[in-house]
């Protein structure tokens, strides 16, 4: 009997720390956070601003969220289509047409009203180019598909000339700048902050940009439509922290500099002020009502053959915040 009753006491105390043991665990279970994923380029300022202070974390780690950071330096156009980051930096008025085209499941989330001025055709200072009339035959570099693509195409068109009058030459930034410096380019159409480089290091100029309703130059923030219908809380929290760090920004332009130049590789203070200044980094939600600029760029890339189909515009998805 006493070698009984032990054995039972022994079953108990283990009945009661199997017991304990399962309740932490599910404890654990229940309140373990979830992963948001966010992408970003180097050029996703306010991302990368959001990143350095932690501000984004700690506000989504309140509501029981992680975020998890990934940088793409290339393939963001497949990473976009493949819906397998949660949230998406901003990206191009032009470039996100092609995430449409290619009917990735993608929701709109915030959007950076236009800055007509962040991106410019430039030719050295020397050159005989004085007007986009002049580019008549001349070698032009320009990043296919971007929104110098489209600033490029609507001031040939206000010169009434078209991408077949030029040598176009469709080259990616580092290599387009490279031409340009060993004069195997005639023009770039290019945007900031290579632009605001070029004009403090080389004195180049500017013979059209996107002013007088030539390219509005708005840009895009998108989230995977799964995580968007879901997590209607964490876009809510995004769209504010990504609507104050702009404000930030436009109120403290040198120190924004000062942390913005070593990311974008080691560029001096005064020339991210510069490109800064003309970014409008205005954050606001997306309208369908107000999506012309995008159509008409459709409508252009799809004359141009740079899209497949004709796109309308108005037929994305869009997360609006409501009213606080």
């Amino acid at each position: 009997m006493p070698l009984a009753f032990s054995g039972s006491r022994s079953l108990r105390r283990l009945c009661v720390c199997l017991t304990l043991i399962g309740g932490a665990l599910s404890t654990d279970v229940a309140y373990a956070n979830e992963t948001v994923s966010i992408s970003y380029q180097r050029s996703s300022t306010l991302f990368i601003l959001l990143k350095r202070t932690g501000a984004l974390e700690k506000k989504l780690n309140a509501l029981g969220y992680d975020v998890s950071w990934h940088e793409f330096s290339t393939g963001l156009l497949q990473s976009l289509n493949a819906g397998s980051v949660d949230l998406h930096a901003d990206v191009a008025d032009a470039f996100a047409l092609f995430t449409q085209a290619a009917n990735a499941p993608l929701t709109y989330y915030a959007e950076e009203t236009s800055a007509p001025t962040a991106q410019a055709i430039i030719v050295p200072p020397d050159s005989p180019i004085h007007s986009v009339a002049d580019l008549k035959g001349k070698r032009v570099a320009v990043s296919k598909g971007s929104g110098c693509n489209f600033l490029l195409l609507s001031a040939l068109a206000k010169a009434g000339l078209t991408i077949n009058d030029i040598q176009v030459r469709y080259l990616e930034a580092p290599d387009a700048l490279a031409a340009f410096r060993g004069g195997n380019i005639d023009a770039w159409a290019i945007w900031d902050p290579f632009l605001a480089a070029q004009q403090r290091e080389a004195h180049v100029r500017v013979i059209a940009d996107g002013s007088g309703g030539v390219a509005q130059y708005n840009r895009f923030y998108t989230a995977t439509t799964a995580f968007a219908d879901k997590h209607p809380d964490v876009l809510r929290v995004v769209f504010d922290e990504l609507n104050t760090t702009g404000k930030w920004i436009k109120a403290h332009p040198q120190e924004a500099a000062q942390i913005l130049g070593p990311v974008w590789g080691n560029i001096p203070g005064p020339t991210v002020e510069l490109a800064n200044s003309r970014r409008s980094y205005d954050i606001v939600p997306v309208k369908r009502d107000q999506l012309a600029e995008q159509q008409r760029i459709a409508d252009t890339y799809r004359a141009a053959g740079l899209i497949p189909a004709t796109l309308k515009a108005t037929d994305i998805r869009i997360w609006t915040p409501s009213a606080k």
